[in-house]
């Protein structure tokens, strides 16, 4: 590693453990990156966590979902903050969208549509959360095609309320890992 290299590093590890900024990374960090989105959403992919050397089947039995996305289907899941009853992006669920805009337009993704399902918790009515996860779906539909230039054409977005959560929860349970936005390879 150069010189430069190295300084470049050491300037960006500071910007991100600056004071200030440790919510706004760690809800970042959370997500996938662009690279992992990529690997994430491509077709015939293996996905999970497996021990070298040992089947799939072996694989750790804990690990939690991701997605709910049935086996075998190129899915990812994205934690995106909205303010409490909107579908207004935030700066945060912005640069997480960023991240996603990137891999979609990549030349891996590129000749496949996506799905994008919005999910919400239990917090709320059920029509309410159906409602609020279609406008959620439609707004990040509508930020990847204006910033990112993706086309319309390869995006469709449903919302799913609570019908499809991460972790089973009782009514009335606010839980982050429900409240997200899938992104479902539909092929070419």
């Amino acid at each position: 590693m150069t010189c430069t290299a190295r300084t470049l590093l050491m300037l960006g590890a500071a910007v991100l453990l600056a004071p200030g900024q440790a919510g706004a990374q760690r809800s970042q960090a959370d997500n996938p990156s662009m690279r992992e989105l990529i690997e994430q959403l491509q077709p015939g992919r293996t996905r999970g966590i497996r021990i070298p050397g040992q089947p799939p089947s072996a694989a750790a039995p804990s690990a939690q979902p991701t997605t709910t996305a049935p086996p075998g289907t190129a899915a990812a899941s994205i934690m995106l903050r909205f303010a409490t009853g909107s579908a207004t992006l935030t700066l945060e669920a912005e640069r997480s969208l960023d991240e996603l805009g990137r891999a979609l337009a990549s030349p891996d993704l590129a000749p496949y549509r996506f799905r994008i399902e919005g999910h919400t918790d239990t917090v709320g009515g059920p029509g309410l959360n159906q409602a609020l996860s279609e406008r959620r779906a439609a707004a990040v539909r509508d930020y990847l095609t204006t910033r990112h230039g993706v086309s319309a054409a390869r995006l469709e977005s449903i919302g799913l309320g609570e019908s499809q959560p991460l972790v089973a929860t009782p009514d009335e349970t606010a839980q982050a890992r429900n409240r997200r936005v899938q992104i479902i390879n539909l092929g070419s």
